[in-house]
């Protein structure tokens, strides 16, 4: 009985691996949302106000310095660390403009606990590493943990622009 009860498992555990499908050219790795604007919310944390607010801010200091600032919240970047998923998504959104390479990404990885601002060339010696961990700990966290995301988003951003000018 029990090799008949083996050769049915063994049988089963056969059928679902042939039955599964795979897709072609994926790695494991969390898709990046196409870029359609300048506050990306996927956890729905935000509210439509909040980022009618936020996305004409970005739209005012894009149109005063060329810079160029976009937002993205996702629930997780598992399972990859933030920078990695982070240098993904800048990499395909492309943020800033070409030749002046004056873009930044601030990436809130709500579900981990994580954020992450990136600068691109034109701008890294102005927003530096330092300064982006700083602003992230100074500006964002503190609200972040009240968990008032809207406003830790604001001051963050409004830390970013001071700095960059």
């Amino acid at each position: 009985m029990a090799p008949l009860l083996l050769a049915g498992a063994l049988a089963l555990a056969a059928a679902g691996v042939v039955g599964q499908t795979w897709e072609t050219g994926t790695d494991g790795l969390l898709p990046i949302p196409p870029l359609t604007a300048r506050v990306t919310d996927l956890t729905q944390t935000l509210a439509p106000a909040e980022t009618a607010a936020l996305e004409a801010k970005l739209a005012d200091w894009e149109a005063r310095t060329s810079n160029q600032l976009a937002v993205l919240i996702v629930p997780t970047t598992r399972p990859e660390p933030i920078e990695a998923y982070s240098y993904r998504v800048t990499e395909k959104w492309k943020i800033g403009r070409k030749g002046q390479d004056n873009g930044v990404l601030f990436l809130v990885a709500k579900n981990d606990r994580a954020m992450r601002i990136d600068a691109g060339y034109g701008l890294e010696d102005t927003l530096t590493d330092v300064t982006a961990r700083r602003i992230i700990a100074e500006d964002v966290t503190p609200a972040f943990r009240e968990n008032r995301f809207a406003a830790g988003i604001n001051a963050g951003i409004d830390r970013i622009i001071a700095v960059v000018a």
